[in-house]
């Protein structure tokens, strides 16, 4: 299953695992992903934002899935893409909602740990080259 595997694959796995396992947390425990998301209790706390956040985690972990899929199939090139697209959009957005909240710490670690995940897959790293 892992014959495959380099060094260089690790971020992609990375990002496959916490989008996975991550996006499925709010089914366990709502509130404390918010938290742990950057949002505010006042947010966290209330029971129609637990109903979004299931919505919106359940697709987080298909990209996770999807992350998984790619790479054990063989198609890093296709995992470079998703790692490009998601950390960049993904990333930006949560910064900014996170910071609009209130929390900018959490808002400046999002973007950053994003930012290096795209620039990853922008350099197609899991892939071996880069297309820069």
């Amino acid at each position: 299953m892992f014959e495959q595997f380099e060094l260089r694959h690790i971020p992609a796995l990375f990002m496959a695992t916490v989008t996975t396992f991550g996006g499925m947390w709010s089914f366990f425990d709502a509130r404390a992903a918010m938290l742990e998301f950057g949002l505010p209790d006042r947010i966290a706390s209330t029971p129609a934002a637990a109903a979004v956040m299931h919505i919106n985690n359940a697709r987080t972990s298909v990209f996770g899935m999807c992350m998984f899929t790619l790479y054990f199939r063989g198609n890093f090139a296709a995992c470079d893409t998703i790692l490009a697209i998601l950390g960049a959009y993904a990333g930006v957005v949560d910064s900014y909602v996170v910071w609009k909240e209130g929390n900018p710490r959490k808002a400046v670690f999002r973007l950053v740990s994003s930012g290096l995940l795209s620039v990853v897959g922008l350099a197609g790293w899991t892939a071996g080259h880069s297309s820069t």
